[in-house]
């Protein structure tokens, strides 16, 4: 089998069973288990799927370019984003992490809500600008380009002098067995922070990042406290967090 059709192979794998063996393949295909772990080595060096312990996982699509990740999924994120902005309650702290996820959270928080509104996102605060009764405090340090947001010793220094009511998290990828990912080590770290600091940590979670992976571990999922999904997703994609305990969210456009 030709090195093209092996990788063809493998993707098509990947889509269907949401995870690859390379031991398995392996035997499946009547090929060394080297050749596999090469494959999938080349395949995860062009993006295409994340590699883990023994094999590999669907990688996020949520890992490209901040103007291209504002085109994926819009609508279903314009829906999490309303059902997220709903969970506001007058009085809270509230946190917003960084990214397309939350500044739609941002825009869809009600005229009418007396809040503080915690940012490491520029983008987040000047989305916040034209709210009256919203106090936007923001958290500075060194900016990570790919999410605009703050990052490093002095975001890390501010975010621990804040105790947060409840914090929306974007990520890049949600699995049950490897939690909560991003692509940035640094950006990870104040996530994990973040939600450190926070009562309650829900996660918005647009059907491209369910079962993918990225690099960076967050958290884990029994470390979150809900997850915002579109209405279409199936049950069967959201069981491994119902049995966990859980609380799933479906957003109604």
């Amino acid at each position: 089998m030709l090195t093209m059709e092996r990788k063809a192979l493998i993707l098509d794998r990947l889509q269907k069973e949401q995870r690859i063996v390379a031991k398995d393949l392996s035997q499946q295909l009547g090929l060394s288990e080297d050749t596999i772990r090469r494959d999938l080595r080349e395949l995860a060096g062009e993006g295409l799927l994340q590699r883990v312990h023994g094999g590999a996982l669907p990688a996020s699509k949520a890992l490209a370019d901040l103007p291209s990740r504002r085109k994926i999924s819009a609508e279903d994120k314009t829906a999490i984003a309303k059902a997220a902005a709903a969970m506001a309650r007058n009085g809270q702290v509230i946190f917003l992490d960084g990214g397309t996820s939350t500044v739609a959270v941002a825009r869809a928080i009600s005229m009418q809500l007396h809040a503080t509104v915690v940012t490491h996102s520029p983008d987040i605060a000047v989305a916040l600008l034209e709210h009256p009764n919203i106090e936007i405090e923001l958290i500075g340090g060194r900016i990570y380009k790919h999410s605009n947001v703050a990052v490093g010793a002095a975001a890390s220094e501010g975010i621990s002098h804040i105790r947060a009511d409840i914090f929306f998290m974007g990520v890049t990828g949600v699995h049950p067995d490897y939690g909560l990912t991003t692509g940035d080590r640094e950006e990870a770290a104040i996530k994990r922070a973040i939600s450190r600091q926070s009562a309650e940590t829900i996660v918005l979670a647009s059907k491209e990042k369910l079962g993918a992976v990225s690099a960076y571990d967050i958290v884990g999922v029994d470390e979150i406290d809900g997850l915002i999904v579109e209405k279409s997703c199936s049950n069967d994609l959201l069981k491994p967090y119902q049995t966990r305990g859980i609380s799933i969210t479906r957003a109604h456009a």
